[in-house]
């Protein structure tokens, strides 16, 4: 069990408290392109935060593995360098043998759970709009998942921010949905906005029963950009770094490998699965209802919720046929 520090958490405690229900105009300031993208600047690229010290002291605060870094230290001389690294995955981030195992996208603090399990529906109601976030239109995909399992990765500003395939497959569709910029601070969440069904998303399906497949399904990845996050930078490459590209429908995708860079900030991953079709590891599923431990989210809703912190490329679970 850890402690987490939350930056900034004053402030979006403050941004989020019952007051904005009287200040709709303070909820459009707040998840704004322009005060994301201020407030990334800030933090991420004013002269302050240049300074070789500030990096440094960012290092020590964050607990931050350098030896993982593809690039030297001396080449990571700001923030925005530092959030943005690449990391020897291949040695650092080693993947399950067993090509059945659906992977963690991203370094992070996962929940997983049941749209179709009455026990947790006020994790639906509080974390996601399910409709919204995959888009109210998209009636196929909604058919498709309804009823099916969730993980939700929270990144936070330390954690490496690329994330990568959780399975093998072919790519069905790739669309963006337009949003704002909340946070994902917990306290965001917990405070009924729905932030993640509000904010800016990538969704990409993907088909994994085809051959060399994961036999999991249909997938559904979807990425949410968060407060100080501009941009979700299309970066798949089928050899570590090497040739990045855009993802593309018919496109055969290999389970581990880079698929996108959030730039900069904090956000989320969120993973679907259609019903039936996946089984998460169980130390996952207990996890969250331990008694000896408690996390923001349990103050939140009608019981205890703790996260996991997991590794990027690290068992998630199996696919079921």
């Amino acid at each position: 069990m850890r402690d987490e520090t939350l930056p900034g958490d004053r402030v979006i405690t403050a941004l989020y408290s019952p007051v904005l229900e009287n200040a709709p105009w303070l909820v459009r300031v707040a998840s704004s392109r322009h005060f994301s993208k201020t407030l990334a600047y800030l933090s991420y690229d004013n002269l302050l935060s240049r300074r070789g010290g500030g990096t440094r002291q960012l290092l020590i605060d964050r607990g931050i593995n350098l030896d993982e870094c593809v690039e030297p230290l001396e080449r990571l001389d700001t923030p925005r360098k530092l959030f943005e690294r690449q990391i020897r995955y291949w040695e650092c981030r080693p993947m399950p043998p067993d090509p059945a195992i659906v992977v963690c996208p991203a370094d992070a603090r996962l929940l997983v759970g049941s749209l179709d399990d009455s026990a947790t529906l006020f994790i639906k109601e509080k974390f996601f709009d399910f409709e919204e976030l995959l888009g109210v239109n998209e009636h196929a995909w909604l058919r498709a998942f309804r009823g099916g399992d969730f993980a939700v990765f929270r990144l936070t500003p330390e954690k490496y921010h690329y994330t990568h395939l959780p399975v093998d497959g072919v790519v069905e569709d790739v669309y963006e949905i337009a949003g704002g910029y909340h946070s994902c601070n917990p306290t965001a969440l917990i405070s009924g906005l729905d932030c993640h069904s509000k904010n800016r998303r990538l969704v990409t399906i993907i088909q994994t029963d085809v051959e060399h497949g994961s036999d999991a399904g249909l997938v559904a990845m979807v990425e949410v950009v968060a407060l100080m996050v501009g941009q979700i930078v299309a970066c798949y490459s089928h050899d570590r770094y090497e040739s990045p590209g855009e993802m593309t429908r018919g496109l055969f995708v290999k389970r581990g490998q880079p698929k996108s860079l959030f730039r900069p900030g904090s956000s989320t991953v969120i993973l679907f699965f259609q019903k039936g079709r996946m089984r998460f590891c169980e130390d996952l599923t207990r996890n969250r209802f331990r008694q000896d431990a408690q996390s923001r989210f349990s103050f939140g809703f009608d019981r205890t919720i703790v996260e996991t912190d997991v590794a990027v490329r690290s068992p998630l679970g199996f696919g079921v046929r």
